[in-house]
C-alpha cells in the first residue's frame, strides 16, 4: 500500500513552529516510502477562519521546500480537501452509524447539561455524559425530530473491556472503555467535531500514517472505535511529543510563541529552521547535525521519535541558521541579508556595501542582526565607555600607537584594505608594540568598542576622513 499522510491545520493564521515540525515529520514519513503528502485544512471552527489562511501555509510549505501532492490548490481524485466542502459527507456516515446503533441522536440541551455538570461537580467527579438518550425510543426521537427539537449525534461507547492502541513510539496503549464518553460526532449546526472529521476524511483519503502530537493520544481510542464501527482498517499512528517553550509550556501562537513567518521575516532561512526543528524529538542514527532536505529524507526512521518532550532553544537555532547563512555563496548571501540592512546607503557605492556586508558573513545569526552589528559604521558620534577610557590611560605607549597611526594613514594616496593592513605593520614595525596594545586603542578610538571585524576593513569602511578626526 502507498504510504500517504496528511497536514491537516486549521486556517487561522500563520504556522507555529510546533505545528511546522508536525508537518515536517508527516512529510519525511512519506516521502522516506516514496509516499504522497496531502494538505487537509480543517475549518470546521468557523469562528476562527483568517481570510488568506490557506495561501499562507502553502507558501510556509513551499518555503521549506515541502511538496504538496495534493491539497485545495492542487487537488487530486480524494478532494475536495477543506473540510467545510465535506460537511454533507459527515452527515451521511453519521446517520449511518445511527441505522448500525452504534450512534444515537442526543437532544440535551445546554441547560440540561449545565446541570448534569453541577451534579459532577457536587458529587466531585469528572462530568461525563450519562447517555440518557440512547434509552430514547424510536417514536420519542422521531416525536422530537418532528417538534424541531435540536440534536446532537453521539457516538455509543462500549461500557465494558478495554480498548487497545498501538503506537509507532509509545507502544501498546490500554485504556478502560468505561471511562469513554459518548462522544459527539456532529454538532447540532451540521458541522462534525474535530475527532469524528479526522477519522472519515482519514479514510476516505487513504492515509496510512497518522502523525499528530501526544496531547491526541488519550483520544485515539475513540478514534479506533469509530473505525471499528465501519469496519474500516485502523491507520498506523505515530504520535510525537511536545514541544515546548523556555517556560516550559506548549509552544502556541495563542500564546504569542514565534511563528515560523515570525522566525523568516527576523531572517532564518527555511532549510536552517527545518533542520533545526527535525532534531526537536528525533535522533538520527550518526552524529550528523546539518542536513539536506533529501538527506533527511533518506534518513529518517518514524521509531526513533523520542517520547520525551524538547524545548525550543532560540539560541540552538541560531547556531543552525548561522551555519546554513556560512555556508551560502556570496551572491546568495548578499541577496539574502540586503533587504534587513534599514540604514541609510544611498550615498554609498555597492562595492562599499557589499564590502561592509561581507565582512559579517561568519558572525551573522540571522538577517536582522545586521543592522546591530554594522551600527558603527553609520554613527557620526562614538561613545567611549568609562571602562575603555580607561584602558586608554593605562599604558603609556598607547599615545604613541595612536600617533602613529594617524601619521602613516595619512600618507595613504590610495584608500583600500591592503595599503592600510601595510599601516598597521609599519606602526608594529616602527613602536615595537605589537598583541592587544596595537590593535585595541585603534579600536576604541575609530569605534568606541574594543571588538570588531577585522581592523583593516573597519578601518577602510569607516573611511579615511572620519578616522583621522577621530584620532585626533
Amino acid at each position: 500500500m502507498r504510504t500517504r499522510t496528511r497536514f491537516a491545520p486549521s486556517p487561522t493564521g500563520f504556522m507555529h513552529i510546533g505545528n511546522l515540525r508536525t508537518a515536517i515529520f508527516e512529510y519525511l514519513v512519506a516521502k522516506h516510502d516514496d509516499g504522497d503528502f496531502i494538505l487537509r485544512v480543517e475549518d470546521t471552527d468557523q469562528n476562527r477562519k483568517v481570510e488568506g489562511a490557506i495561501d499562507f501555509i502553502y507558501n510556509t510549505l513551499n518555503l521549506c521546500k515541502m511538496e504538496i501532492s495534493e491539497g485545495p490548490n492542487n487537488e487530486g481524485e480524494y478532494g475536495p480537501y477543506i473540510q467545510s466542502e465535506r460537511v454533507h459527507l459527515y452527515k451521511q456516515y453519521a446517520e449511518e452509524l445511527v441505522k448500525m446503533g452504534k450512534a444515537y441522536y442526543c437532544f440535551c440541551s445546554e441547560d440540561v447539561l449545565g446541570e448534569m455538570r453541577a451534579e459532577a461537580d457536587r458529587r466531585k467527579k469528572p462530568f461525563m455524559y450519562d447517555g440518557r438518550c440512547s434509552r430514547l425510543s424510536q417514536e420519542q426521537i422521531e416525536a422530537k425530530i418532528n417538534n424541531g427539537e435540536k440534536y446532537v449525534i453521539r457516538q455509543k461507547m462500549p461500557k465494558e473491556g478495554t480498548s487497545v492502541v498501538h503506537d509507532l513510539v509509545y507502544g501498546d496503549i490500554k485504556v478502560d472503555n468505561n471511562v469513554l464518553e459518548d462522544q459527539i460526532l456532529l454538532k447540532s449546526d451540521g458541522y462534525p467535531t474535530y475527532n469524528f472529521a479526522n477519522v472519515i476524511d482519514d479514510h476516505l483519503m487513504k492515509i496510512t500514517h497518522v502523525i499528530r502530537g501526544n496531547e491526541y493520544l488519550s483520544q485515539t481510542p475513540k478514534y479506533n472505535l469509530l473505525y471499528e464501527a465501519f469496519g474500516w482498517e485502523a491507520p498506523t499512528y505515530i504520535h510525537v511529543p511536545m514541544v515546548l517553550g523556555e517556560d516550559g509550556n506548549k509552544l502556541s501562537k495563542r500564546n504569542g510563541d514565534a511563528s515560523f513567518m515570525d522566525l523568516y521575516n527576523e531572517g532564518y532561512l527555511p532549510e536552517a529552521v527545518v533542520n533545526y526543528l527535525v532534531l526537536l524529538g528525533w535522533s538520527p542514527e550518526t552524529n550528523q547535525e546539518i542536513y539536506t532536505m533529501d538527506e533527511l529524507i533518506k534518513a529518517f526512521d518514524a521509531k526513533r521519535i523520542s517520547k520525551s518532550p524538547s524545548s525550543y532553544d532560540i539560541k540552538k537555532l541560531r547556531w543552525f541558521n548561522a551555519k546554513y547563512i556560512k555556508n551560502l555563496s556570496d551572491e546568495d548571501y548578499l541577496k539574502f541579508v540586503k533587504p534587513f540592512l534599514t540604514y541609510d546607503v544611498s550615498d554609498k557605492s555597492e562595492e562599499w556595501v557589499n564590502k561592509l556586508l561581507l565582512i559579517y558573513k561568519d558572525h551573522l545569526s540571522y538577517g536582522n542582526e545586521i543592522n546591530e552589528l554594522v551600527g558603527i559604521f553609520f554613527n557620526d558620534e562614538i561613545n567611549i565607555s568609562r571602562e575603555n577610557q580607561e584602558f586608554l590611560n593605562s599604558d603609556e605607549n598607547i599615545p604613541l600607537v595612536i600617533s602613529a597611526y594617524k601619521n602613516e594613514l595619512s600618507n595613504i594616496t590610495e584608500w583600500n584594505v591592503e595599503n592600510i593592513a601595510e599601516v598597521i605593520n609599519k606602526v608594529k614595525e616602527k613602536t615595537g608594540i605589537k598583541g592587544k596594545l596595537l590593535y585595541m586603542p585603534m579600536r576604541i578610538k575609530i569605534s568606541g568598542v574594543e571588538h570588531g571585524p577585522e581592523l583593516p576593513d573597519e578601518i577602510y569602511l569607516i573611511g579615511k576622513d572620519k578616522v583621522i578626526d577621530r584620532l585626533k
